[in-house]
């Protein structure tokens, strides 16, 4: 089962649809999580969301308890939360993307994705990643080919994974494979 935390986004019913075609699909809001389902799912799904990643503090909390044990995957805010999660700095960009399409390039890091390839991929967000940022397992798979900025992060040791874009918008071409081949790894 696939357990998602909902942060209270216009989002997230769009990226539950997506992945009950992989799993049996749960969602809950943040504020009314379920920890017997919690416990039981397979993969934990942060939620796009409002705010930034210090605004969900129970969030981080399940980040620390289940990483290295369960499958993580985050979702823009849920990307942002990760990597707040390992001490990164999450800010403003000088630029808001709101459903904006951009070109997002696959680094040589990523272990599911071919290196080089460059895809669309949709974006609604307006933090990122403060870099440098250093991590002994986190790396960042997938940049914005426009702006250098980290749009995908993979730690295959402990299993988490996290997209700074939003592979369940019609803007992102081939988000349901992006999220087939991390939910079936």
């Amino acid at each position: 089962m696939i357990y998602v935390i909902d942060h209270e986004d216009s989002f997230t019913y769009n990226l539950v649809h997506l992945l009950e075609e992989f799993a049996p699909t749960y969602v809950s809001n943040y504020y009314d999580l379920d920890r017997k389902r919690l416990e039981k799912s397979k993969i934990i799904v942060f939620s796009p969301g409002p705010g930034d990643p210090s605004h969900y503090p129970e969030t981080q909390k399940i980040y620390h308890q289940y990483k290295g044990i369960k499958k993580i995957i985050g979702i823009c805010l849920g990307f942002q939360q990760i990597l707040f999660a390992q001490k990164a700095k999450i800010i403003p960009q000088k630029k808001i993307y709101h459903g904006y399409q951009s070109k997002v390039k696959v680094l040589k890091d990523s272990s599911f994705f071919k290196p080089n390839k460059i895809f669309l991929a949709g974006r609604y967000h307006s933090l990122r990643l403060k870099e440098p940022f250093k991590s002994t397992s986190l790396k960042i798979t997938m940049r914005c080919v426009e702006t250098n900025v980290a749009m995908a992060i993979e730690d295959t040791i402990n299993n988490v994974h996290g997209f700074q874009f939003h592979p369940d918008s019609f803007l992102t071409v081939d988000g349901k494979l992006l999220i087939q081949k991390i939910i079936q790894a």
